[in-house]
């Protein structure tokens, strides 16, 4: 009896179980109601004519780090739409507003039988790009019966991850086996993922290193820049619950000797925000929270960016940018978007998810990491006294952002067989 098959008899006996998990998620905010039938493999929109690519990303950060590739896909000769499926609302609501035009997005069904059915019988995709380490049993089976071409795009295994895949014996090469090509971030992935089973495993870079710089209102930076106007200040960004009281306790210790100090602070989530801003203001900071149309004034110590989709802007009022999820054990957020916004750069210690930029930023003396809050006073501090330093350490990291220059040609190039068969899959009707 296999895992896999466990697995499934599970997922089956199970179903009404996730239904109920996901009307409680539901309850949290973590659903959109309106949509909660495509987490069931429910189409809410049509499918549109013609070759159709599947893009599959789980969160926010896969999901922007493959906009520059939808673009790419849709200027194929066979114009394919392209579907983007994701799994959380936030990355539903930036793919909403960043999606290139012929883009469609949809929630990701959950991993039952039934959903995987419903999902492939109404898109019948002709081509399936998956990202990172995403991998569903029951979906994957699914798509492997159908015959549906599918590719794993950026692929990498956390520690934790490849540890876990091994404890369940053959699963993960079995599951792998269901794709035709998998393009890892680096060599270390590749050996991951051929260790697990993985075939036809190619090292391509990091498609992260392709991004545009993030997006910003104009107007609302220029509204910023004149409220902070000659205010020393620094950014918090993309911050994990207990990592604001870190930020708060910076703050206090450098409001003494850099008068007028402004924090600024972005948390990882927005629902966040309303719980730091308590626990901040519990502390004795005076803060302003951005989504509550708090206003940035001369007496405020802290303010709190909990909006969406404005992690640009805030990139881009700072010249120091400490960058979340790296002192708590989460492993850390992209730190190549401060990169290309002229910051310098500041971490902690948890950053295996960016294991690889991390170091290549280190070694360019681009980034300091930190593990207390007293050494991230102590980094904070030294910057603000010498701008200069920081200026030399944010054009490093720039120069380490621009470094895989051609990661988007050398995946294309490596999708091309894929893509010059679209068109005749269309034809005869994608995968029933």
């Amino acid at each position: 009896m296999t895992v896999f098959f466990l697995y499934r008899t599970a997922t089956v006996l199970g179903a009404p179980g996730v239904r109920l998990y996901l009307r409680w998620r539901l309850r949290r905010g973590k659903e959109d109601q309106a949509r909660l039938p495509e987490r069931l493999g429910v189409a809410s929109i049509p499918r549109p004519d013609g070759p159709l690519i599947w893009v599959h990303a789980a969160s926010v950060g896969e999901s922007l780090s493959i906009l520059p590739l939808v673009s790419r896909l849709r200027e194929e000769p066979s114009a394919p739409r392209v579907l983007v499926t994701t799994g959380t609302v936030t990355s539903a609501t930036l793919m909403a507003a960043r999606l290139p035009e012929g883009a469609l997005h949809q929630f990701s069904p959950v991993d039952l039988p039934s959903a995987a059915m419903r999902f492939l019988d109404h898109w019948r995709p002709d081509l399936a790009l998956w990202v990172e380490s995403e991998f569903w049993p029951n979906l994957l089976a699914e798509m492997r019966r159908r015959g549906l071409p599918a590719v794993l795009v950026n692929a990498r295994l956390s520690d934790r991850s490849l540890r876990g895949w091994r404890r369940l014996g053959g699963l993960a090469a079995e599951l792998l086996s269901g794709f035709r090509l998998a393009l890892a971030q680096s060599e270390e992935m590749a050996d991951r993922l051929r260790s697990l089973g993985g075939r036809n495993v190619a090292c391509v870079g990091n498609l992260k290193y392709a991004a545009d710089p993030l997006p910003v209102v104009a107007d609302a930076l220029a509204r910023l820049k004149d409220a902070i106007g000659g205010r020393p200040c620094w950014l918090a960004a993309s911050v994990h619950p207990g990592e604001e009281r870190v930020t708060g306790q910076v703050h206090r210790r450098l409001q003494g000797c850099h008068p007028g100090l402004l924090t600024l602070l972005v948390p990882r989530h927005p629902t966040l925000g309303a719980k730091m801003a308590a626990d901040l203001r519990a502390e004795g900071l005076n803060v302003a929270r951005r989504a509550a149309g708090e206003a940035l004034e001369a007496g405020t110590d802290l303010y709190l960016a909990d909006t969406l989709g404005e992690l640009g802007l805030f990139y881009r009022l700072a010249p120091i940018a400490f960058v979340g999820g790296s002192l708590v054990p989460h492993g850390g957020q992209n730190l190549l978007e401060p990169a290309r916004l002229d910051c310098a750069i500041l971490h902690g210690p948890h950053v295996e998810n960016f294991a690889r930029i991390a170091e290549a930023m280190g070694g360019a003396e681009a980034a300091l990491q930190v593990a207390t809050a007293e050494a991230l006073a102590s980094a904070v501090d030294s910057l603000l006294q010498d701008p200069e330093r920081g200026r030399r350490m944010a054009a490093s990291a720039r120069h380490v952002a621009e470094g895989e220059a051609g990661v988007l040609d050398r995946i294309l190039e490596r999708l091309r067989p894929f893509l010059e068969s679209l068109g005749g899959r269309s034809r005869e009707g994608g995968h029933a």
